[in-house]
């Protein structure tokens, strides 16, 4: 079985225009990263690879994960976790109410909970379980969005961007924990930022 990320021939058109057209395989532990401006379909990819491309578009071509085509399953059944520019924290729930909400279904009140503030730990945000999520500074919201997001189990991880709203010195900061806390995954990377595709240090494409 091939493992990891594959896009087959993929194809993006928009009102019968060629948006994005993509091959690649992505291995567990590498980062592929996908560079243009700002229009060129980058954002657009990435909804395709969640199912959840808008329907002015259409697409052609396959997204297999470790050998399984999932190019039309829903957004639930394709276990590929996503990071924004934006950390989207549920505002009206705590830190660890946001982590739990992660959490595939399934397991003990107490194995939950455990499995929440093992995550924090692993953040270096022990004991912010209570904490209102505007509470928190920019690189913690960011540490808290990617615990969120790594507990769902995701088989893959897409990156919009999600270092683009922080300062220079935490960018670097968040950006090698995003890479180290998701070495056993195929990543793809998408940014305008030459900086961040060389600390992915894997291949760089266009979209088209």
């Amino acid at each position: 079985m091939a493992t990891g990320l594959t896009l087959d021939a993929l194809q993006i058109d928009h009102a019968g225009t060629p948006l994005v057209r993509l091959s690649a395989h992505v291995t567990p532990g590498q980062v592929l990263t996908v560079m243009g401006p700002s229009g060129s379909g980058k954002s657009t990819l990435l909804a395709a690879l969640i199912g959840a491309l808008p329907a002015a578009f259409t697409l052609s071509g396959r997204v297999l994960l470790n050998d399984q085509d999932i190019t039309t399953l829903p957004t639930a059944q394709r276990r590929i976790g996503i990071l924004f520019q934006d950390d989207v924290l549920f505002p009206h729930l705590s830190v660890a109410q946001n982590l739990g909400f992660g959490l595939r279904p399934g397991g003990s009140r107490v194995d939950r909970q455990a499995r929440v503030e093992a995550a924090l730990d692993r953040m270096g945000l022990s004991g912010f379980g209570p904490r209102d999520p505007a509470s928190l500074s920019g690189g913690q919201r960011a540490r808290v969005a990617l615990a969120r997001t790594l507990l769902a189990e995701p088989l893959a991880l897409l990156l919009d961007e999600p270092f683009s709203k922080l300062d220079q010195t935490l960018r670097a900061q968040i950006r090698d924990l995003v890479f180290a806390e998701t070495r056993n995954l195929p990543v793809i990377l998408v940014t305008h930022d030459p900086e961040d595709a060389r600390a992915a240090g894997g291949p760089v494409v266009n979209p088209i």
